[in-house]
């Protein structure tokens, strides 16, 4: 995501909620990201944090006054709010949220998401009794139909020891729901892609399973980008280490008829399927119904196949649908890729080294090549498989780009940086 977030300039606006001090974090996750974060105080939030964590975090000067002297033109109300990527307001309040949908501007922050034309995310936090009254309920849907984002909040355990809807949501959600506004990319606008992603398990008895090392941690990254170019995202995935990211719709299965079955429930809208889960070949015929009790005697597991899933998506494809398949191999690379891109009839398959070290399962790193049916193969070093699957995403649009049929997925709808 460094390369989306890199050198953007992002309005953070913190408000007066207990959870102001979450904003530091967000604040720093930022600029580790590459962006030139603003912030911007308000009075009630100054008596939750300090502007100084704020201007030691980000290196810029913290707004915190509407007629304090201006000792830099560039961050001036006006000419910030046209210069700047984002305006993420976490913790938003219901006062802040009410004041931006009626137009109220009688501090710095207000005023400026008046003059602003940058995408508006809300990370609403307050009492679960705020945030369920009608006003704010009323006051978020006016929002929302003026173009402005929401992210949260999460249901839990408040500082006012009430438990219902009002915290903050996490961090890393509100970047990742943050990601597609600042991104710019429409490639995939309006186009519905489905992701497999983690492992599946297959059950022995009721307490052990036939397993993989999958972690979900490419699924979860295709998933990022996809969303980051405007598309709808929905990822099936099996037990994984990561969740799929915020934006996502997540549907959650186990085994790998469970898989099969909601890939052919959700396949069919798809435009673009990736299948990046590791499905087991294999399932136990006759799994215990009771836990296995070890004797000392030899244990036999007759298995039978699973379905598989990719070829049976290659033989029912419809014509301008994308697919794209993962191999993961430990010998003959490219031959064992090449015959199964060929055989279960994929557009593109991903050639995955899984033998060596830091490249496959458990880790943040890939090292392998793309196969295309129709072109050459693009060998890759090894790298983070955000990086990764940022290249891919790549390959797919120039994919969708080559082509123009009665689907609609053609040239004119997939113009890159559209």
């Amino acid at each position: 995501m460094r390369r989306i977030w890199s050198d953007k300039c992002i309005v953070l606006g913190v408000t007066g909620s207990i959870a102001a001090y979450k904003a530091c974090d967000l604040a720093s996750r930022l600029v580790e990201l590459g962006a030139e974060v603003v912030p911007v105080l308000t009075k009630s939030a100054r008596e939750f944090v300090g502007a100084a964590s704020f201007e030691a975090i980000t290196g810029q000067r913290a707004i915190t006054e509407m007629f304090e002297p201006v000792q830099n033109p560039a961050i001036e109300h006006i000419a910030l709010a046209t210069r700047a990527s984002l305006f993420i307001i976490a913790p938003a309040t219901a006062n802040i949220i009410a004041k931006a949908a009626h137009g109220i501007a009688d501090d710095w922050l207000s005023t400026t998401l008046l003059a602003t034309r940058a995408p508006i995310l809300f990370a609403p936090a307050m009492n679960s009794n705020m945030y369920s009254h009608p006003a704010t309920i009323a006051n978020i849907e006016l929002l929302k139909s003026r173009g402005c984002h929401f992210v949260g909040p999460e249901s839990g355990r408040l500082a006012c020891k009430t438990i219902g809807p009002g915290r903050l949501i996490d961090v890393q959600a509100i970047i990742e729901a943050a990601t597609p506004l600042v991104s710019g990319n429409h490639e995939l606008a309006g186009k519905r892609v489905l992701i497999t992603s983690g492992g599946t398990r297959e059950p022995v008895d009721p307490v052990r399973f036939l397993g993989n090392r999958s972690s979900g941690r490419m699924g979860r990254a295709l998933a990022l980008a996809a969303l980051a170019r405007g598309a709808e995202v929905t990822v099936i995935t099996g037990p994984a280490h990561v969740a799929p990211p915020y934006g996502a719709r997540v549907v959650e299965v186990e085994t790998a008829a469970e898989m099969a079955e909601a890939v052919a429930k959700h396949a069919p809208k798809a435009d673009v399927v990736i299948a990046a889960a590791a499905v087991a070949d294999y399932r136990v015929k006759a799994p215990s119904v009771q836990k296995r009790k070890r004797d000392g005697a030899p244990v036999t597991l007759d298995l039978i196949e699973n379905p598989d899933i990719l070829a049976a998506l290659g033989k029912s494809r419809r014509k301008g649908r994308i697919l794209v398949g993962f191999a993961a191999e430990t010998e003959r690379l490219l031959e064992n890729a090449r015959a199964k891109l060929q055989k279960k009839n994929l557009d593109l398959i991903v050639a995955n080294q899984v033998s060596v070290a830091d490249s496959g399962f458990e880790v943040d790193t890939v090292k392998g090549a793309i196969l295309d049916r129709a072109g050459p193969n693009e060998e890759f070093p090894l790298c983070a498989k955000e990086e990764f699957a940022e290249r891919l995403m790549e390959r797919i649009v120039a994919l969708a780009n080559a082509e123009s049929d009665s689907s609609g997925i053609g040239r004119a709808n997939f113009v890159p940086g559209g």
